[in-house]
């Protein structure tokens, strides 16, 4: 068998993401879209994920007009983005009108195609997002977020794609966050998929362990349709596959990507130039997380916070914490907002001495059933112990009430746009600088 391999480029999200905690500014990503835009990729990933937060927080950074530019800049290409569901791009679940209007938003904004994941692979969190990316006429990409442990099996992922297609996605995207699917198994749950389902199947995963481009190559041979990857400069560690390995290794066989190797080395070189005003973390591959199964970047984050409460000498205790606490709340998989809970977590449960003593809210409402349906149920004992009463068993958002009209009256005097009230939804009190800033 063999057909064309279609490529996600990364380099405008999930790469700079990885590799620069998200800071690749707006007009340095300009200065490669003419390149880019006639490369011959199925789409660029330019949005969504943290890039929203970080523009804001850190870049003094309006993410809508991010996206206008990107669309301007790139007439020829599909934009896409990646959205956690009913959390959208926040750490919490919003009410069905903010996620209506988002979507609706960011398609008419320029995205073309939306990636949607839930941390807990609960489908109930998916359906509104997918709902409201095919009525917006964008392409919904429903996701299945790949985790190693005693309750996840790839039979399970691939009852969990049938369930995914039934909800009426375009496609279902493969998200390996951690780097810790196994050639073999992309194998095997790619051609069980493709025999289960009848839409697009696309892979995205992680360099972090060394696996990523034997289990795409593997997938590939399976009849995967789309990969991910990201040009060179901002490949390999935490990022994703090198685009140009991979288009190089499938040229002149039967599943040649048909990119143009020349366009990606020049904008390779253009990269490598504007990085030099960045800070670059050395590229490292990680093979702990096949053990630990913790990504890096969540590994990062607890280091930054041991260090900042000068307690850096717990760091391996936290290590020993983190799959103690992932066990007691049914195994979910380690990807926002879940890596920061079970993250924070393990840390009160370390610095405390003490077990649950101290629980954050987060841990709570996960517990309550807030977040959605644990990947397997939770003991008694564990529940007890950290909420009192039982948790809830319906949709999450059902207990939400709307937040448009309320959140528009609060920022009136500082709307400039529609999509301000979004940006104050998701973000309020870094949304609240900004507009200052911006009136300013």
């Amino acid at each position: 068998m063999s057909k064309q391999i279609k490529i996600t480029e990364t380099i405008f999200r999930d790469a700079h993401q990885s590799l620069l905690a998200t800071r690749l500014e707006t007009k340095d990503m300009l200065e490669l879209t003419e390149i880019l835009d006639n490369a011959g990729f199925h789409s660029l990933e330019v949005w969504g994920g943290a890039t929203f937060d970080s523009c804001l927080r850190y870049l003094n950074e309006d993410p809508w007009e991010r996206l206008r530019s990107l669309r301007k800049y790139l007439p020829n290409s599909k934009l896409q983005m990646l959205l956690r569901g009913q959390n959208l791009l926040g750490y919490r679940q919003y009410p069905d009108d903010v996620v209506d209007e988002f979507v609706a938003r960011s398609v008419d904004n320029g995205i073309d195609i939306i990636r949607i994941f839930d941390a807990l692979n609960d489908t109930r969190n998916l359906e509104r997002a997918i709902y409201a990316t095919k009525k917006a006429g964008a392409h919904a990409q429903a996701t299945i977020v790949y985790t190693v442990s005693p309750v996840h099996t790839i039979e399970g992922f691939i009852e969990l794609g049938v369930e995914l297609a039934k909800l009426d996605a375009d496609s279902i995207c493969i998200k390996d966050m951690a780097g810790l699917l196994k050639p073999l198994d992309a194998k095997k749950l790619v051609a069980g998929l493709k025999e289960a389902v009848s839409i697009p199947i696309q892979l995205h995963c992680h360099y972090t362990s060394g696996l990523a481009s034997m289990s795409y190559l593997a997938a590939i041979e399976a009849g995967v349709d789309v990969i991910d990857t990201a040009l060179s400069p901002l490949a390999l560690g935490t990022s994703q596959p090198p685009t140009e390995t991979l288009v190089a290794a499938l040229k002149d066989t039967g599943y040649d990507t048909k990119i143009d190797l020349q366009s990606l080395t020049k904008a390779s070189k253009r990269l490598t130039k504007i990085l030099e005003n960045y800070k670059k973390p050395p590229i490292a591959v990680d093979t702990n997380v096949l053990v630990s199964q913790i990504p890096g970047g969540m590994l990062s984050n607890l280091q930054s916070q041991l260090e900042q409460q000068k307690m850096g000498e717990k760091y391996p205790d936290i290590l020993q914490e983190v799959p103690k606490v992932r066990r007691d709340l049914g195994y979910p998989p380690l990807v926002t907002p879940m890596s920061q809970i079970v993250g924070v977590q393990s840390l009160f449960n370390v610095i405390t001495g003490q077990r649950y003593g101290v629980k954050s809210k987060e841990i709570k409402d996960y517990v309550k059933g807030l977040y959605g349906r644990p990947p397997t149920q939770l003991s008694p004992e564990i529940i007890e112990m950290i909420i009192e009463g039982e948790p809830i068993t319906g949709r999450p958002a059902d207990l939400l009430e709307p937040m448009l009209e309320k959140a528009r009256q609060e920022i009136a005097e500082h709307i400039q746009q529609p999509e301000d009230v979004l940006t104050y939804v998701l973000f309020p009190e870094i949304a609240k600088k900004f507009f200052e800033s911006r009136n300013a």
